[in-house]
């Protein structure tokens, strides 16, 4: 009976309102360990928490990110990277900081852009490489074509 009626319990927390899921989410990662994620995503202007490395991605969805990454010329001392397989922590901490289910994850400019699927629809309609440009993580397209006609 005790097991039926604790079931029935987190029945309502595991399929309540977004609100109430996502503050016991919170609730979960610690104040030091959500200070930490924090501290990496604005040390650097291009943050990827990924499985594996750049070099060595050891899931499809990471190497696919890194790629679209690397068409578009992000230069390395702009991009930082973290492999969530060396630490169990970080790997379930990012997915209850971000409220997103998934690794990858991309942080462009500390805010949260999405996970591979978004990445590569922003990839396709060209709103990647705006915002890359916004922020000036890579070259706007004029400028790029002003340097490649003055290097001609």
């Amino acid at each position: 009976m005790l097991k039926s009626i604790s079931r029935l319990s987190l029945v309502p927390l595991t399929r309540g309102s977004p609100a109430i899921t996502s503050s016991i989410l919170r609730r979960l990662l610690s104040s030091e360990a959500r200070a930490k994620i924090q501290k990496a995503i604005d040390a650097s202007p291009v943050v990827l928490f990924m499985k594996g490395t750049p070099e060595l991605p050891q899931c499809g969805f990471s190497r696919a990110v890194i790629q679209v990454l690397d068409l578009h010329g992000v230069p390395p001392e702009k991009m930082r990277t973290y492999n969530v397989l060396e630490d169990l922590e970080l790997r379930s901490g990012i997915k209850e900081f971000s409220e997103w289910p998934t690794v990858p994850q991309l942080y462009i400019q500390s805010e949260f852009v999405g996970g591979c699927d978004i990445v590569l629809g922003m990839h396709q309609s060209g709103e990647l490489e705006e915002l890359l440009a916004k922020h000036n993580i890579i070259p706007k397209a004029d400028e790029e074509t002003a340097a490649q006609a003055t290097s001609s």
